[in-house]
């Protein structure tokens, strides 16, 4: 068995999809229209169907992103990405040091996902 990739339901794929290509820079590697798969593995559902899918109902509003998943990605250069990113999002928090040493900031993606960026360990 291996691991492939994380699917995230999006409840606007085309406003997640924009997001991750536009503003995080992510490069599209498959895009089906209603599943988008980004380099690195990370992919994007269309919620509803997705829900439908795998439960065999229509979701409840507010259904998505429920802030207990963070994506985690990495910077080279992380000051450069807050500067990019921050004013466009619901920041959790700015640059922070953490316990362990690493820099990182945090934020809600659009459909309420917990993004976070950090500096390369």
């Amino acid at each position: 068995m291996r691991f492939i990739n994380p699917i995230c339901f999006s409840a606007d794929l085309d406003r997640a999809r924009r997001f991750y290509r536009d503003l995080m820079g992510l490069r599209i590697l498959e895009d089906e229209g209603g599943f988008v798969r980004f380099e690195g593995g990370f992919a994007l559902h269309e919620g509803r169907a997705l829900h439908r899918t795998v439960f065999g109902t229509d979701p409840a509003p507010g259904t998505f992103g429920r802030g207990n998943l963070v994506l985690y990605f990495e910077d080279n250069d992380l000051d450069a990405a807050f500067i990019r990113i921050a004013p466009e999002v619901e920041l959790i928090h700015p640059i922070q040091r953490q316990h362990w040493g690493q820099r990182v900031f945090r934020f809600h993606d659009p459909d309420g996902h917990i993004v976070e960026i950090g500096d390369p360990e």
